[in-house]
């Protein structure tokens, strides 16, 4: 079966930085675009981040360009965010997600909780 569990969250201070990883198993990794979803306290799904299979091609959402930095090691079949320069309204439950088609996601981990507080 496809699994996705995240891990890396935690609490930081504004400016401080993390780093997510969203190990894959149960389907061929490397024939998938893999996404970053997160929802932060009382608010719905925001898509956070884009990669392509080869790790050739990215996306970011305006709110975390320049600050995060999507990546995968397709040989650990592993999806890694970045986040730098954290701000408080980063605090959210971040996903990973498979994508089948176009933001169409068809498996979501569990999520990992970021805290961003002084």
């Amino acid at each position: 079966q496809v699994q996705l569990v995240e891990s890396g969250g935690g609490l930081v201070q504004p400016g401080g930085s993390l780093r997510l990883s969203c190990a894959a198993s149960g389907f061929t990794f490397t024939n998938y675009w893999m996404n970053w979803v997160r929802q932060a306290p009382g608010k719905g799904l925001e898509w956070v981040s884009s990669t392509n299979d080869k790790d050739s091609e990215t996306y970011y959402a305006d709110s975390v360009q320049g600050r995060f930095t999507i990546s995968r090691d397709n040989a650990k079949n592993t999806l890694y965010l970045r986040m730098n320069s954290l701000k408080p309204e980063d605090t959210a439950v971040y996903y990973c997600a498979r994508e089948y088609g176009f933001l169409s996601f068809d498996s979501w981990g569990q999520g990992t909780q970021v805290t961003v507080s002084s």
